[in-house]
């Protein structure tokens, strides 16, 4: 009897150990920033520069961002060039810059005038925290996954997004820091916030958020897909 009882008491551990084995992960969201030959993003952009106090100028234009080729760099990744296009009224294109982007170690890379930034990582779970900045020798600069949502949408049966705040700063006094991007499953960015101004530090302004200098930028995706 006690032999039956305790085939039975190691049938039920077995079992036990069997439910709490979860079955691999084989979606880590790289589809958040696809990359491929022919996609391109077409985003309307707003900025405006602060050239001093009361002295800034807004502009509105677009921007085309279109991956052209893809080489693959001494450690053997591949590397997609990426041609960046700025027009005002999406007739008559004018490239501005060409910068790359490449998948490394399940993070999202990407180099543009030499600077380095970690966008996005994968898979992009919300609380997700990682160094933006870990191929530059600044600072660092906590990124985080602080929202993700689905949502239906079109002829599309469902969108998954996801915020990424780069930056969310104020001290009110010298300076304001807020950055943030939206990336799309299927899709890549689909928004950017930039928001990046000091303020007059004089005697006679401090504390008033007046702003000395800077730049605000916002842009959002108004087309995209693949020539």
């Amino acid at each position: 009897m006690r032999r039956v009882i305790l085939s039975f008491v190691l049938l039920l551990s077995f079992a036990g150990c069997d439910r709490e084995i979860e079955e691999p992960r084989s979606d880590f969201g790289f589809d958040y920033q696809p990359l491929e030959i022919g996609l391109f993003w077409t985003y309307e952009v707003e900025q405006t520069i602060y050239f001093g106090e009361n002295d800034s100028e807004t502009n509105s234009f677009f921007y085309r961002d279109k991956v052209r080729s893809f080489f693959i760099n001494e450690e053997g990744e591949q590397v997609f060039v990426v041609d960046r296009e700025k027009s005002d009224d999406q007739v008559v294109w004018t490239r501005t810059l060409s910068f790359t982007r490449l998948i490394r170690d399940f993070s999202f890379v990407e180099n543009q005038e030499n600077q380095t930034l970690v966008p996005l990582v994968f898979p992009p779970d919300l609380g997700t925290i990682w160094d933006g900045n870990i191929y530059q020798v600044e600072d660092t600069d906590d990124f985080e996954v602080v929202s993700s949502v689905s949502f239906e949408k079109g002829d599309r049966s469902e969108v998954d997004l996801v915020r990424v705040l780069q930056n969310d700063e104020d001290d009110e006094i010298t300076f304001r820091d807020r950055r943030y991007e939206i990336y799309a499953n299927g899709i890549g960015m689909v928004e950017k916030y930039s928001e990046v101004v000091t303020y007059c530090s004089r005697n006679d302004c401090l504390g008033q958020q007046l702003i000395n200098s800077g730049e605000i930028t916002l842009m959002k995706l108004v087309d995209y897909g693949q020539d």
